[in-house]
Order: structure tokens, then sequence, then C-alpha cells
């Protein structure tokens, strides 16, 4: 199965640097709209069979326009949700986003006991999302498209990929409308052949995009 993971476009939350993880969590700004809708051309190539979206309004409404041009119907699913900040839940100082990011790759480390503050612990994070994979991977879809979020995505890739490693996931941001794409199955595992951390649509360059730690704040998580 040929697994495409995409990031949702850009929100208003993305711009305040803001943990923003809960239901049903903010809409697109205008920018993300514009990267929404420029995702049926940047996907044109591929054949997609079947569109995920998480439980998150950003993802379906990112999710919208290439349903609307593969006539694909969009199943919502909680499992491919971003990970869950706990108590980190809507601040944007740079400790907050260094234990959100360390969790998350302690987690792809193997220490899948570790717990977010307040939140969910790695088992519970990667068997949600196995969830949804194997439910694409069994419809027997050859091209599955998923719309979903930095960090998680991220994450799992580090897990699940045999060629993706946790320092290069560490090291490359997800931007909005970014994406990963991948082929393979849940039983004999999986290969990443691009990283596109780059925009598909739109790009924003402005300042904002400098967060804590290096990291730029769009690319994080959310």
């Amino acid at each position: 199965m040929r697994l495409l993971l995409v990031r949702h476009g850009q929100t208003p939350s993305n711009l305040k640097h803001l943990l923003d993880t809960a239901e049903p969590g903010p809409g697109l700004t205008p920018l993300g709209q514009e990267q929404a809708a420029a995702l049926p051309g940047a996907l044109a190539k591929e054949r997609i069979d079947v569109l995920y979206a998480s439980t998150l309004l950003r993802t379906q409404l990112t999710a919208a326009p290439l349903a609307t041009r593969t006539g694909l119907e969009v199943v919502v699913r909680d499992g491919i949700r971003e990970l869950s900040a706990g108590d980190l839940e809507m601040r944007r100082d740079a400790e907050a986003a260094e234990t959100y990011l360390t969790t998350a790759f302690a987690w792809s480390a193997g220490n899948t006991g570790l717990r977010m503050p307040g939140g969910e612990n790695g088992v519970e994070a990667l068997a949600r999302y196995d969830a949804v994979v194997a439910e694409a991977a069994a419809s027997g879809a050859e091209t599955v498209a998923m719309i979903s979020h930095g960090a998680v995505i991220r994450m799992w890739v580090a897990v699940r990929a045999e060629n993706v490693d946790i320092e290069f996931a560490a090291a490359h941001a997800l931007r909005n409308t970014g994406a990963l794409i991948l082929s393979g199955t849940p039983g004999e595992g999986w290969r990443a052949h691009r990283w596109e951390d780059h925009s598909f649509g739109p790009r924003d360059s402005g300042p904002h995009e400098s967060g804590p730690a290096g990291e730029t704040a769009e690319g994080a998580h959310g």
C-alpha cells in the first residue's frame, strides 16, 4: 500500500505558536485555505483510493478540496488526531514546546511508557494511529491519503519506517501541507520514499516561523 501522510493547512494557533491539540480545534487561516486548495494539484499524479482526516476541524477542511477532486468521501477517524498536549494545552512557551516534542520523540526511541504531562503515553498514541493505518490496509486500497498532524506523523514514521531514524525526524519539521510518502503494510513494515517538509501550497515566509529551540513553530506540532 502507498501511504500519503499530509499535515493540515495553517491555522490561527500555528501563527500564535500554541500547543492546540483539543477537539474540535481551530479552522484554517486564509493561507491555510490556499494551501488546502493547492493539494489536489500537488497530488494529481496520485491515484488516491481512500481519503482520511482526523476528528480535528483543520484536517477535514484541508481534506475537502481533495475530496471534491477525487469524488471520495472523507473518512474521519480519531486515531490520527494530533498528540494530546495534556497539561501543556494552549501554552506557547519554549519549555512547553520542548517538553512536548521531547516526549514525542522519546516514544519514537522506545520509551513508550512515558506519559505526556496530563495526556496520553506512547503506547496509546501508537496504538490509535496503527489502528487507522491497519483499517486502511485491510480495505485493499492501493493508495491511501491521511490528512493528519505534524508531531504525530513525525513520531509515528520515526517508529514505523525502517529507513527513518529519530534524529532525522526530529531535525526535519513538517510544514503545513507538507507530506510523507511511504509504502508497505502493517505486517511487513514501512519504507519512506519522500519527506516533503515544504508546503505543497503557498508558504508563509514571515517572521513568525521562528519558533522555540530552533524549531519552526509551524513545523513542530499541531
